[in-house]
């Protein structure tokens, strides 16, 4: 039976966790503003503590909350100070890691750096873009962790990288990328945006899935299941968004290089 065995065992505490975080995070995405910078700033500065939680021996985890409080007030600070004047304390909770961590030292200051930045990047692209290519990256990030679950569990195939995690077949990656493609087109005949966007929602569909495989081999080097217990169902933040964290920063990269966004529905 769906929930207790089988393919679907995990899917019961899955979805009721899912629709909790859902109603949350789109509430503070539609709601903006400071609504939505708090939820970002606890949001990444609880993904630092998970970091390094994961990296580091359990004797010396109590440094990764500090690291992840001064990580989750650069993003508050974001919203009241120019960002090129936060960003030095943006980076310092990946300074003082290289410092207080005795070994992957580099994986947390390159990975956490990674996290602090996404945190100002999903904030901005709510305030510089609007609200409905906010809720386009989501949905894209969304709909190739759902379809990419389920054609994974239902057709199964050749696994994608096995080693890292074993889960993961070339089936539900495929259709992860189908179903960024299927949102992008509706995205398109809402507001009228060019074909550029199909490419751009299926390159998005890749960047959550390398930030979620790479989530995955930082878990694996360090012999842990998930970053921490506090979603039933899914592990930790960091588990949850992953995905989501690797969609951000690639948009982050090519929105200076693409006509982005690509139609005046970027104020609504």
């Amino acid at each position: 039976m769906i929930g207790s065995t089988g393919k679907f065992q995990d899917l019961l505490p899955r979805v009721a966790s899912a629709i909790v975080m859902g109603l949350v995070g789109l509430g503070a995405i539609w709601a903006g503003g400071w609504w939505l910078l708090v939820l970002v700033s606890v949001s990444i500065g609880v993904m630092i503590g998970e970091l390094y939680a994961i990296l580091t021996p359990a004797p010396q985890r109590r440094h990764g909350w500090l690291l992840g409080g001064m990580a989750g007030a650069a993003v508050l600070l974001s919203g009241v100070l120019p960002v090129g004047l936060v960003l030095p304390f943006a980076l310092l909770p990946s300074v003082a890691g290289l410092g207080l961590l005795v070994r992957n030292r580099s994986l947390f200051a390159g990975y956490g750096a990674l996290i602090v930045l996404s945190g100002f990047g999903l904030y901005h692209a709510r305030e510089e873009f609007g609200l409905i290519w906010l809720l386009w990256l989501v949905c894209v990030v969304i709909a190739t962790d759902i379809f990419g679950y389920f054609a994974g569990r239902v057709f199964g195939g050749p696994k994608f990288w096995p080693r890292v995690s074993p889960k993961k077949t070339w089936s539900g990656t495929v259709a992860g990328w189908i179903a960024a493609a299927v949102v992008g087109g509706v995205v398109m005949a809402l507001t009228g945006a060019g074909a550029e966007l199909l490419g751009l929602s299926v390159a998005l569909s890749m960047a959550s899935q390398l930030g979620d495989i790479t989530e995955s081999a930082l878990k694996r080097k360090a012999g842990v299941k998930d970053a921490s217990n506090l979603i039933p169902g899914h592990g930790g933040l960091l588990d949850r968004f992953d995905g989501l964290l690797g969609a951000i920063i690639l948009l982050l990269l090519v929105e200076r290089i693409v006509d982005f966004p690509p139609v005046s529905a970027a104020g609504l």
